[in-house]
Parts: structure tokens; sequence; C-alpha cells
């Protein structure tokens, strides 16, 4: 299988151990308005290099909130957050968009690939995205990733027409194109039968032990949080001991 770490100049270079901290972060909605909601009530977490931290939690307790604004998809009400040792609550959209493009590799529970591209144009989407012009390095980046997560063989098949199991496979493969410090994955395991979902966790498993990406895997099993190094308990917008 190839080197998941990137040897092309489109990755970004390696940041500080201590990839993620949230203090007294708070999360609203309706912010002023009479149905003002209050989601998230002062969360303080620190994720550190090379760590595999499960997140656990009923729904609608915050966990996809929370994981939403470590990946700065949104901006906490209150507190602080800072990501790869930049604190980011006063960066404009533009450089929110510029750090995490570079630093952290979601993957969801619904892969979100594009059913008309192959699979190696949607990996390839990220590197395009940051560069905004293909190169064949990209494609060999690519490549290499399709290879890391055994579908050689399905390369070029469009991603419409490939098994569950797979689909997940490439968008775990699409969210390491950049060589991110941080990977996100919101119950990437949910819509699989057991085989797959245990060769999607074992995947994420090696990406963290040999290239030291920090976790953060929100899951409703139990038996895959055991395998985490840690787990954090959200409950009613708190993380309980």
């Amino acid at each position: 299988m190839a080197d998941w770490q990137a040897s092309s100049a489109e990755s970004a270079p390696r940041e500080p151990e201590c990839v993620v901290q949230l203090r007294a972060v708070r999360k609203s909605y309706n912010v002023g308005s009479p149905n003002e909601t209050e989601v998230l009530h002062g969360i303080d977490l620190t994720l550190a290099r090379g760590e595999f931290c499960a997140v656990m939690g009923p729904s609608g307790s915050g966990k996809s909130t929370l994981l939403n604004i470590v990946g700065l998809l949104d901006r906490p009400t209150q507190g602080l957050l800072s990501v790869c040792g930049e604190e980011t609550t006063t960066l404009d959209d533009g450089a929110l968009t510029r750090l995490r493009g570079h630093n952290i590799g979601f993957v969801f529970q619904f892969h979100n690939l594009l059913g008309a591209f192959t699979a190696l144009e949607n990996v390839m989407l990220p590197m395009l995205g940051a560069a905004g012009f293909p190169s064949p390095a990209m494609a060999t980046r690519a490549a290499e990733l399709i290879d890391s997560v055994g579908l050689t063989p399905w390369r070029d098949q469009l991603a419409s027409h490939l098994s569950g199991g797979q689909q997940q496979r490439v968008a775990l493969a699409r969210a390491l194109a950049m060589n991110p410090a941080l990977l996100l994955a919101d119950e990437p395991t949910g819509n699989l039968d057991t085989k797959s979902a245990d060769t999607v966790f074992e995947l994420l498993r090696r990406v963290n032990r040999e290239c030291g990406t920090s976790v953060l895997f929100v899951t409703h099993n139990p038996a895959l949080a055991s395998r985490c190094d840690k787990t954090i308990m959200v409950v009613d917008g708190l993380i309980k001991a």
C-alpha cells in the first residue's frame, strides 16, 4: 500500500503538537431573538497531536455542533478556539477557509461524493480547490490514496457505481488529500454493515498511527469507541467526565 504522507507541494506542513483547543466555547442559535437557544454551554477540550478521540452522547446532545465548530464550519458564540496553533475566533471567512482546507479533513456518515465523478476525481477535488488548476502531481497523490484504501481496481469507477463501504473508503481517501493534521469523522460507519464499518475504522486507526493525524470520531457504537485512545461524553451541551 502507498504511503499516506503527501509528497506533493499541494499539501501543508505539519502544525504544532496541540492540534485543537477549546476554552469555554458556547454556541447559540437565533441570537437576540425570542427563540434564542444555546446548544453548547461552555466546552473545554484539548486534542493532542496523534490523539484518537471518540465523541459519544445521545442524539441532540451537541456532538455535531461541536464537530462543526472544531471543523471551522461554524463559529462559536463565545469562547476561544485554536486549530493547529492558530486562534480562529477573530479570523475572517477567507482565512478560516484556508486554514480548514489545509489542515482539516472530513469524513461524514453520508460520503458526499460526486456520483458523476470517478473515485480518482473525487479524491483530487480538495487539491484542485486549493490550487485552482489540476496537475499531474494531484493525480499521482490521488492514485496513491486510492491504493492505500484498497480500491486500486476501482480508481476509474464512477462513485455512484461503488458499494457503500467502497464509497466511504473513497471519502476517507479524499479527506486525506491535503495531508491534514486533523481528521473529523462524524458517524462514518453509521450506514455500513459490520464488516465494512470495521474496515473503515481500521483505516482511520492506521492513518492515525502511521501519520500522527489527530482524529475526532463521533460514534454511537461503544465497541468502536473502546478502541480509541479516549472517549468524551457530550450530554446536554456539556462534556461529562
